[in-house]
């Protein structure tokens, strides 16, 4: 007797994450981050509703660390 097991695809788990979220992991506030996307320096916000917009977590996650790795690379030591 053979079992077969169907394993389902792994489907990565994403958050959005609202602007005082987003604020509190970047540490940077709301004109700034709108600046940022605006020169293409951030990542795009998704349109929720007609009045609401939020980030994709691991889209934000990967901003941050793609910081503490470009500071890393430049010699400027990164405060925890």
């Amino acid at each position: 007797m053979q079992l077969v097991h169907q394993s389902r695809p792994v489907v990565p788990r994403d958050c959005i994450w609202r602007l005082p979220k987003v604020e509190g992991t970047t540490g940077l506030k709301k004109s700034t981050i709108y600046k940022f996307m605006k020169e293409g320096k951030f990542p795009p916000c998704v349109r929720l509703s007609a009045r609401s917009v939020g980030w994709p977590e691991s889209a934000v996650l990967q901003w941050v660390q793609d910081r503490i790795a470009a500071a890393s690379a430049t010699g400027v030591e990164v405060q925890p």
